[in-house]
């Protein structure tokens, strides 16, 4: 085995992710996500419904602002993890889910609320927020993962000390 076989293996990387929908890691990160799901609504029908009625009128806007925003970066979140389920386990293709994707916005929505508004907010309710804004964060980061996998060049591009091996090779001959 000369040297540039052993630099240049002509094994594509392994794209992370595209690999980690089929993943443990995925499969907890799913779980999380539907299980914040689940508190979050069981809090906003239930001790989250109670505690609105109590806050003054500026901060129960500031609740019921906060709480839709809530809502709906949890059902964004939900539709892509539902979606990444789904071509995992091979009830779509990949192509689909692309087609399938331009339906889920992933688009973070910055607060409008103040400090003090926040700060005034049910305690319940900022760590719900501050969960589901994490997940958020990392979904979209892993959603970029992808796309970067799904856009990059199918043929890797070559070691540049594998090329410049093969072009002393080209002009002096085969290293033996």
């Amino acid at each position: 085995m000369n040297e540039p076989d052993v630099i240049q293996l002509g094994v594509d990387p392994v794209r992370f992710g595209q690999s980690f929908v089929g993943s443990d890691a995925f499969r907890a990160l799913f779980q999380e996500g539907m299980e914040l799901i689940e508190e979050t609504a069981a809090y906003l029908d239930g001790p989250g419904r109670e505690e609105s009625r109590h806050l003054e009128r500026q901060t129960s806007l500031a609740y019921a602002s906060e709480s839709m925003r809530l809502t709906t970066r949890l059902m964004q979140v939900a539709s892509w993890l539902l979606l990444q389920r789904a071509v995992a386990e091979g009830e779509i293709s990949p192509d689909q889910a692309q087609t399938e994707k331009s339906r889920v916005r992933l688009n973070s929505s910055d607060t409008k609320t103040s400090i003090d508004e926040y700060e005034a907010l049910p305690e319940r309710l900022r760590e719900l927020m501050g969960l589901a804004t994490r997940l958020h964060a990392r979904i979209l980061h892993l959603e970029r993962l992808i796309a970067e996998a799904g856009s990059a060049p199918r043929q890797a591009a070559l070691n540049p000390i594998a090329a410049q091996l093969g072009m002393l090779e080209k002009a002096f001959g085969p290293a033996e």
